[in-house]
């Protein structure tokens, strides 16, 4: 079995580290590191949802994702400078949102909106899976704001199921799970794992990039996937003190 450049097997994933309660303004936060990548996810939450759900008795739950202009090797401009929000931000704060909102029971939630706003300090590969993991962190604990405050009620269940994500690929002929930035570049397969803690599938987005894989090796990539989610899984519960 291959080394990888950190001393990882390929079956191993970065160290993770969930640091809960990061902010003290938002109603939920979390400070995630998948290795040396680094986001921070904050969670608002507002007592109302917009206007054309208003009155449906169900809540709303939405995401968006930015990248700080030297979380990067070189310094990018910021997307408010050049005017607009580019295609790869769009893309992945919809894919935060809809994960989440696979999570979430919003009769449960009742007639509240949480915005996840999710912040890469620091990239070297996994931001959005790295994104969305953390994000869940954020949000529960938000749906707890709500709930002490009155605005979600006491016997409400909202949160159906945790959710995590984790990058799998295939690198020199080999698959590993959990790639940094040097693996994602050089990858024949790129692929990107959304599941809930109970190991369902919530999204799966894979791309060959260099060589087409077949069916034995997309088997082993979602294996590998769900066994990084699965102990993604566990520190989440740690970092809500539910291990």
């Amino acid at each position: 079995m291959t080394t990888r450049i950190d001393g990882r097997a390929a079956t191993d994933h970065r160290p993770v580290t969930i640091e809960r309660g990061w902010s003290s303004q938002a109603e939920g936060s979390a400070l995630i590191s998948f290795g040396n990548t680094k986001v921070l996810c904050t969670a608002s939450f507002t007592n109302g949802v917009p206007r054309w759900m208003a009155g449906k008795g169900s809540g709303w739950v939405t995401a968006e994702y930015s990248m700080l202009p030297r979380s990067t090797n070189e310094r990018m401009q910021r997307e408010s400078i050049k005017g607009k929000v580019g295609g790869r931000t769009h893309e992945i704060s919809r894919l935060i949102g809809r994960s989440l909102r696979a999570v979430v029971d919003m009769k449960g939630l009742g007639e509240n909106t949480l915005v996840l706003d999710c912040d890469v300090l620091q990239a070297d590969g996994g931001t959005r899976t790295a994104s969305i993991t953390g994000a869940y962190v954020a949000m529960a604990d938000a749906i707890e704001w709500g709930r002490d405050k009155g605005f979600i009620a006491k016997k409400a269940t909202p949160l159906t199921d945790s959710v995590q994500a984790i990058s799998v690929g295939i690198v020199g002929g080999e698959p590993m799970l959990d790639l940094a930035y040097t693996e994602d570049s050089n990858a024949d397969t790129d692929m990107n794992i959304v599941t809930t803690g109970s190991g369902k599938f919530i999204e799966v987005q894979g791309t060959a990039e260099h060589a087409p894989f077949d069916r034995d090796e997309l088997d082993v990539l979602l294996d590998l996937g769900l066994a990084g989610n699965a102990s993604l899984a566990a520190i989440q519960r740690s970092a809500l003190g539910l291990a």
